[in-house]
């Protein structure tokens, strides 16, 4: 017989919620598994079983709002720390871009439960997102999540010379960090002192630890492209809603 699963881990499989999401839906009875209402947490389904929820959850879930940063250096993207300031300091009205499409009204509430989907360090700049949709943090930053990050890359030759054909070819594929064999990445030049990296994967100061095993150091970091979301001519320091029809 095909094996129970958790009724929250179904709905973020069934790409209905994240599991944070779908805990607060069952125990305010907005779950059904058959038919059935099912508001017991820690309830579990089989695969097969018909999971529904009521429109209650779909009009709260619409109005989760996401939000694209064009982070400045300085601040951390996730909770404050060592004095630093968290890059949701600056989602407030005056730092809305003016060219925002979205008619949203900003209102303080949307800063609620409001996180980082990836992170990008205190030295580095670019395209950060905070999102209320736990559908959108699974896709960008869930266990299987392939979604392409995109990064323009000044840097510093530290040895005599030229970075070797062989050093760029290793950039691109064949370096370990903590052990383990990164995931393939695309690496080229855009111009004598500019990298342009393209990853599937995020570990911690995972580009300037790539650079200086190959004798790079890295002068500016810059995050362009999450998915098909580009960081386009938003603002350092300046912010705007993720449109309806922008899917990473």
């Amino acid at each position: 017989m095909t094996e129970q699963l958790r009724l929250s881990k179904r709905m973020s499989e069934l790409g209905l919620c994240s599991r944070r999401e779908a805990d607060e839906w069952i125990a305010k009875g907005w779950v059904r598994v058959d038919g059935k209402v099912v508001s017991e947490l820690g309830s579990k389904v089989f695969p097969d079983q018909k999971v529904t929820v009521e429109r209650q959850a779909a009009a709260e879930q619409s109005k989760r709002v996401t939000i694209l940063i064009n982070k400045p250096v300085g601040y951390v993207s996730g909770q404050a720390e060592d004095g630093y300031e968290p890059a949701i300091a600056l989602v407030k009205a005056e730092n809305r871009w003016s060219e925002c499409k979205v008619e949203n009204e900003f209102h303080p509430t949307q800063l609620r439960s409001l996180v980082p989907a990836g992170r990008l360090d205190i030295d580095s700049v670019g395209l950060l997102v905070l999102t209320q949709d736990g559908r959108v943090a699974k896709k960008l930053i869930g266990e299987n999540t392939d979604v392409e990050k995109e990064y323009l890359v000044r840097v510093e030759y530290t040895k005599p010379g030229t970075l070797p054909a062989g050093d760029l070819r290793l950039l691109n594929h064949g370096l370990s960090l903590d052990g383990k064999k990164l995931i393939p990445a695309k690496v080229r030049w855009m111009n004598e002192d500019q990298l342009q990296f393209i990853l599937k994967e995020g570990k911690k100061r995972q580009i300037r630890r790539m650079c200086e095993m190959v004798g790079l150091r890295v002068v500016g970091l810059k995050r362009v492209r999450i998915g098909k979301v580009r960081l386009g001519h938003l603002p350092e320091g300046q912010w705007r809603y993720l449109r309806d029809d922008e899917p990473f």
